[in-house]
């Protein structure tokens, strides 16, 4: 069946979620962590069957009861292989796919937010997601999460070309975003000024410095280094117009997810293994979103991809986020009523 799908560019597409080149790519880059010595009782599985079997159960959503039947191999072998792929998937190409970046990349990602959603000085927009799973033997009810399901936490900053910069994966589904995101390394480094964030600079010439930021929703705490909407019924113009700009900027993240949901149908349904593989199947996921975006670019899935399986987070009462986080919040609403950052659109939007 492998060798018919590759006769057939869009049929192989659909059944692997990416191009035959990218396969080959992949393959190529993970050979040697996937190649198995034969035995005396039986063969080994070759990597390219390895890598095949993988992401059909992530494009799928199929059993490994179910890629037993479709491969002819045992249910056990089935697992075993989906957890060696996944595993190897993320500690190879973590580095390439999902790097640290550099104070040029972080002004490149600002660049973006600035050209596609006129938010300046975003370098990221963060949300956390409920993964569905199978209950983890001994957990107890650390995963049960406010939906009354349970779940780990994927915790995620995107930029503005629908790619992740960032992911943490594993967090208890009982916890909060804001409390998930404030325990990642990421948030720790950036509390420390060891991330490479550029330098505060102002959003105009005649402008106080202002921090580079990101965006969440109403799930974050307010911080100098992240923005939230400002809460509320009764706001006035400035704050309106803030949050329709913060929003404009958030989709991203939001977009994101369900992309990454309407390829990789794992997502679909609750996955049951156990906590360490489910962290790698998710982590492979990500990878492979921003290796298949890279390689093959924008498909029709990617145009319209609302995301229904994967659960927000409830909103945090921690807003209060002190003077000087609520002074650069309010430096950027100004921004956005002034001559030189106001849109012609944004009254007619609130």
């Amino acid at each position: 069946m492998f060798e018919k799908l590759r006769e057939h560019d869009e049929k192989f597409f659909n059944y692997f979620r990416m191009s035959t080149a990218t396969f080959d790519y992949l393959l190529e880059k993970l050979s040697c962590s996937l190649q198995r010595q034969d035995t005396q009782m039986r063969l080994c599985v070759p990597p390219k069957e390895m890598l095949a079997i993988t992401l059909r159960y992530l494009a799928s959503g199929n059993t490994f009861t179910d890629m037993h039947y479709a491969y002819r191999l045992g249910v056990s072998t089935i697992s075993k292989i989906i957890k060696d792929v996944c595993h190897s998937i993320w500690n190879i190409l973590k580095d390439e796919y999902l790097p640290t970046p550099t104070v040029e990349n972080w002004k490149d990602i600002a660049d973006g937010f600035t050209r596609n959603a006129q938010f300046p000085q975003c370098i990221g927009a963060v949300d956390g997601k409920h993964v569905r799973i199978m209950k983890f033997p001994g957990s107890g009810s650390m995963n049960l999460n406010y939906k009354h399901f349970f779940s780990i936490v994927l915790m995620a900053i995107a930029d503005s070309n629908y790619r992740f910069i960032y992911v943490d994966i594993g967090a208890f589904g009982k916890d909060c975003d804001s409390s998930v995101f404030k325990e990642t390394v990421f948030w720790k480094l950036l509390q420390q000024n060891a991330l490479n964030i550029p330098h505060p600079s102002p959003l105009i010439s005649t402008g106080d410095n202002l921090p580079f930021v990101l965006v969440g929703d109403e799930a974050f705490a307010l911080s100098q280094n992240l923005l939230r909407p400002y809460g509320g019924h009764s706001l006035n113009i400035n704050k309106r117009i803030f949050n329709y700009r913060l929003c404009r900027a958030r989709r991203y993240i939001e977009c994101l997810f369900g992309i990454l949901v309407n390829k990789w149908r794992i997502f679909h349904r609750a996955i049951n293994v156990g906590k360490e593989c489910a962290k790698d199947i998710v982590k492979a996921c990500i990878i492979l979103h921003n290796l298949v975006r890279e390689k093959d670019g924008t498909r029709v899935e990617d145009m319209y991809a609302p995301d229904r399986e994967l659960q927000n987070l409830p909103p945090t009462t921690a807003c209060r986020g002190g003077r000087a986080a609520n002074d650069v919040r309010d430096k950027f609403a100004e921004f956005f009523v002034s001559p030189e950052g106001s849109l012609p659109w944004q009254m007619s939007k609130i």
